[in-house]
């Protein structure tokens, strides 16, 4: 990966936008990044791991933690950053969690995070990868550069602190790093792959078994033998139980047939008495069926006849209705007549109303005429009453103002006579605060002392309880650390006896390659698991860590406790050089001065206030006497006003009568005046209206009246005629009268149901009389038979047939389970077999390639080991450059201790004393130059393998400082030997010498609105 630009808004301390162009510093640049402590060099490559990982480098901080408190509200916190992988480019742009100004309104809202990825072609085309989802861009950043961002972190951008991370790495966090760095997953596929295969094969094979043994439970049998025994013993039962059972059958058989012949001939004879019955209740019925016949004759006469009788019936009821209607209407005849004589009495009275509704509209506009006059004699009113108010409210004013200079006079004038004693005492002010400047200087530094004996005195107590902590720390160190000891110490004792029970006779030993073994070695002791050798380790590690815990705070806080005592010390030697008097005395006096003081204080404030009130009475008298003046002019101004308005009242009232001088009651007796005319009004319409009314409505009666006179006539002719015809009808037809007819007559359904009724009853007579003779000669010379006895014989029969099935049942079901269980255990042993011959093989594979044999070294592992000893080549060639010779990076091949992984961990070739100790014993600048070493060595070695992953920058930042001149010189001729094989170096250093042998720097400028970065060309 190669950075091309970056761009920062309001990201750490930058508080504005700032842009950086890696490609101005030229190609394959070794550059330095410059600047004062707190100015954001490191923030450089916080931006770009954060960018691309949303992660800081140092891992210390969040992004949401990295806005600049300088920055302007309305700019949004993000960074945006462009870089190269081989021939593509990509852009990052990702913006932390935050608090923004709305873009509306008041107040801040919460800034979600959000990422987007582009690649860019060749043209400038960009193409969107990634929208919005963090988590996706930093999925496909991890894809594309094939590092997470703690293995970014590791052999791209060396950040403060961690150079010794890399380099103190264990074997699994190694193993990590180089199987993305190398692509070697593929061998943990093979090792995960070979591992699931023989436990499914393993669990398959314990599955069988387990399946094998339920079998034989199922069928409550110990053994495949006992299974034999029992199939043989069975099978001349079986055939005895199927003879017998065969038998019973054909018993059953002819019992069944005897009984449902005699079951028929029952039936036979039960329906005979039956029909016997049923002969004779049909005999009883013929009369019923007799009259039914008859009823049925004469309904069918009378229905012939029914129409004439309707139409009679009609006519009858319509001549009633006739009448009925006659009636009514001479009725209404009547009172319309007597609500036309009503109304012809009101109509003749019109001309006394008509006469009085003239009077009363001449009277309306009498009144109205009077409301103008009115309204101006109200106004009249009104202004003088308001004219009078105001002209006795500036008369009041007036006495106001005049008494209140009068009290304005009399305050100043004792305020005047006040003046001279406040003045002396506040004279007195400076003397009493410069003595209490003094007393409380002095109780001050007394204060001092007594806190800071307090401080040691509490620090003291702590120290006491750290050093006691510490000592039951010590000895829980030390018990752990026994533990640990006595468990490893077991451990290693029964390696041989484990060794020994996986010797067999005949094989050679793998220690001695002996094939005799007469004397194997054996286990006093339970030897511990593997959990429990690591949990003691890290019982023992935790333990230590606690005591060096509290070895670092007793330390600390010892050296606090001597500080502490020396400043007691001083204080109280300048606490006696200053006075010999006591605190008690110092304080009381202090008491007494600041009594004086306030009382001086509070004298020279009253002196001010009242030096102010004066000047304020002054100033208002003068504005006091201005107003009274003013008011006297206002008050004449209103007494000629209310002169004025007075007369013109009285000449109002002398044209309006006095009844009507209240415009209420003027209003009053317009509104009485317009209520008469208009009810006299509505009463001439209302008799016309009734008048016209009347009229019509007796005529219209008339008219009725002789209209119903005429139907009744009519309607009795046609009565009198259709009864005529219906009488006729009668004689011909042998009703003696209309009730007759009447009482005859059915509706046409319930003929239809005696019709039926009849046929119906023909039909039972002509069936029962022919099956009846049918079964009489059936059953001519027969008897009936008894059931019971035969049903008795049949049911013991049926015992014997399930009894009988029953035994051969059961018989054939043990053997049925018998012969399935034996055919499904041969099967069971085919398989099992089969397993256990694949398991060898695959077993045996899976061991070897995740590491559970001897060396513990799994199959990638030992792969990666082969790739670090080519890294460890490249590295030790520069770190003997840097080292002058003295060092060597060797990979560490013994076995580690108890079931940790091994086989990549580091270690150190010291030349000076030709011996090979841990990593972790070098020296802070030793420690530097080999993780630097480690990471170019590494950084060399992946790109040389095909398929690996490009690593062409690599950013360093401190470590330098910790180096000698001549170390120095070596580490920076090798970055620039680097930087000539095609690598992009950044450093960031305070070392000066560093600035003068880099030419190319990112300046970083601090200032108290923000740092800002600039390029620096030599």
């Amino acid at each position: 990966m190669r950075p091309i630009t970056l761009e920062m808004s309001a990201f750490g301390p930058f508080a504005s936008t700032q842009n950086i162009d890696f490609s101005a510093l030229g190609s394959n640049p070794l550059f330095l990044i410059n600047g004062p402590t707190g100015a954001g060099k490191t923030t450089l490559l916080d931006a770009i791991c954060f960018a691309l990982y949303g992660k800081t480098t140092g891992d210390e901080r969040e992004g949401s933690q990295m806005r600049c408190d300088l920055a302007q509200d309305r700019l949004l916190t993000e960074v945006t950053f462009s870089f190269a992988l081989g021939e593509k480019q990509y852009r990052i742009r990702r913006v932390p969690e935050q608090q923004r100004s709305k873009k509306s309104g008041d107040g801040y809202t919460v800034q979600k995070p959000e990422a987007q990825l582009f690649r860019i072609d060749s043209d400038g085309t960009e193409h969107l990868l990634v929208a919005s989802k963090v988590s996706e861009a930093t999925a496909e950043i991890e894809t594309l550069t094939g590092l997470d961002a703690d293995q970014f972190r590791q052999v791209m951008v060396l950040p403060q602190g961690k150079f010794r991370e890399l380099l103190m790495a264990d074997s699994k966090d190694r193993e990590k790093i180089f199987s993305q760095l190398f692509q070697t997953q593929i061998y943990r596929k093979i090792e995960d792959k070979l591992k699931f295969q023989a436990a499914a094969i393993k669990n398959e094979v314990r599955d069988h078994r387990n399946k094998r043994d339920g079998m034989l439970h199922n069928i409550e049998l110990e053994s495949d033998e006992a299974l034999h025994n029992e199939l043989i013993e069975l099978e001349p039962k079986l055939a005895q139980a199927l003879e017998a059972k065969e038998q019973a059958k054909l018993g059953l058989i002819d019992a069944n047939k005897q009984f449902e012949s005699a079951k028929l001939l029952t039936s036979d004879f039960e329906a005979l008495d039956k029909l016997k019955q049923t002969a004779v209740q049909l005999q009883q019925h013929k009369a019923v069926i007799a009259q039914r016949q008859h009823k049925f004759e004469s309904g069918q006469k009378a229905l012939q006849l029914k129409p004439v009788l309707d139409v009679s019936l009609a006519r009858e009821t319509e001549a009633a209705q006739a009448e009925t209607n006659l009636t009514q209407v001479q009725a209404a005849k009547r009172l319309s007549e007597q609500a036309l004589a009503q109304s012809q009495a009101q109509f003749d009275t019109l001309p006394v109303q008509e006469q009085q509704l003239l009077q009363a509209q001449h009277s309306e506009q009498t009144l109205i005429q009077l409301v103008p006059q009115l309204q101006g004699l109200d106004g009249l009113q009104k202004a003088l009453t308001q004219a009078t108010i105001e002209r006795d409210q500036a008369r009041e004013k007036g006495l106001k103002e005049r008494a209140s200079i009068e009290a304005l006079a009399v305050e100043k004038l004792a305020a005047e006579q006040l003046l001279p004693q406040l003045e002396q005492v506040a004279a007195e002010q400076v003397n009493a605060q410069q003595a209490v400047t003094a007393q409380h200087d002095l109780i001050e530094r007394y204060g001092q002392w007594q806190q800071a004996g307090n401080d040691a005195s509490q620090t003291e107590q702590a120290l006491l309880q750290v050093m006691e902590k510490g000592q039951q720390l010590r000895a829980r160190f030390i018990e752990t650390q026994t533990r640990n000891k006595q468990l490893q110490l077991v451990w290693h004792r029964g390696q041989a006896a484990s060794l020994a029970l996986q010797l067999n006779p005949g094989q050679p030993c793998p220690v001695c390659g002996s094939s005799e073994h007469p004397h194997p070695a054996q286990s006093a002791e339970q030897l511990p698991t593997e959990e429990e050798l690591q949990q003691a380790q890290r019982n023992e590690e935790s333990a230590n860590d606690a005591l060096n815990q509290a070895k670092s705070e007793y330390s600390g806080l010892k050296t606090k406790h001597q500080e502490q005592l020396k400043r007691v010390d001083e204080l109280l030697q300048r606490i006696s050089d200053s006075s010999a008097q006591s605190i008690e005395n110092l304080q009381l006096q202090l008491q007494q001065l600041q009594q004086q003081l306030n009382q001086a204080n509070s004298a020279a404030q009253q002196l001010t206030q009242l030096r102010s009130q004066i000047q304020g009475w002054q100033a208002a008298e003068r504005e006091q006497q201005v107003k009274l003046e003013a008011e006297r002019e206002r008050f004449q101004a209103f007494q000629d006003q209310v002169s004025s308005l007075k007369g013109q009242v009285d000449q109002a009232c002398a044209v309006i009568p006095e009844q009507y001088r209240s415009l209420d009651a003027l209003n009053g007796a317009i509104d009485r005046a317009k209520a008469q005319v208009m009810a006299l009004q509505q009463a001439i319409n209302t008799v016309r209206h009734n008048h016209t009314k009347a009229l019509e409505q007796d005529s219209a009666q008339s008219a009725v009246v002789a209209a119903a006179q005429a139907n009744v006539t009519q309607a009795r002719e046609q009565s009198d005629k259709t009864l005529s015809e219906l009488n006729l009808q009668l004689a011909s037809s042998g009703f003696g009268d209309k009730q007759a007819l009447t009482q005859a007559l059915i509706s046409s359904e319930a003929l239809s149901e005696i019709a039926n009724e009849i046929a119906q009853y023909q039909q039972d007579c002509t069936a029962n009389q022919t099956t009846l003779t049918q079964l009489n000669e059936k059953l001519s010379g027969q008897h009936k038979p008894v059931l019971l006895e035969l049903e008795t014989r049949l049911e013991s029969i049926q015992t014997e047939q399930q009894t009988a099935e029953s035994v051969w049942q059961h018989l054939q079901s043990r053997v049925t389970q018998l012969t399935q269980t034996q055919k499904q255990l041969k099967e069971a042993d085919a398989k099992a077999k089969q397993l256990e011959d694949e398991y060898a093989v695959v077993g045996t594979l899976s061991e070897v390639a995740n590491g559970q044999t001897g060396n513990k070294i799994s199959l990638q592992r030992f792969v990666l080991s082969v790739l670090l000893d080519d890294v460890l080549l490249e590295a030790s060639h520069r770190l003997q450059l840097m080292s002058k010779g003295r060092y060597r990076l060797l990979r560490k091949e013994d076995r580690a201790k108890g079931n940790k992984a091994s086989g990549l961990e580091l270690e150190v070739e010291d030349a000076y004393t030709s011996k090979v100790r841990p990593v972790a014993t070098l020296s802070g600048g030793e420690s530097f130059m080999a993780a630097l070493s480690m990471a170019l060595g590494l950084s060399d070695v992946v790109q040389a393998y095909a398929g690996g992953i490009k690593l062409d920058t690599l950013f360093i930042d401190e470590g330098f400082g910790s180096l000698d001149q001549d170390s120095l010189d070596l580490a920076v001729r090798t970055l620039m030997d680097l930087q000539s094989s095609g690598r992009m170096i950044g450093v960031i250093s305070h070392v000066s010498e560093m600035k003068e042998q880099i030419g190319t720097r990112l300046d970083i400028n601090k200032s108290a609105i923000g740092s800002e970065v600039s390029i620096v060309l030599p």
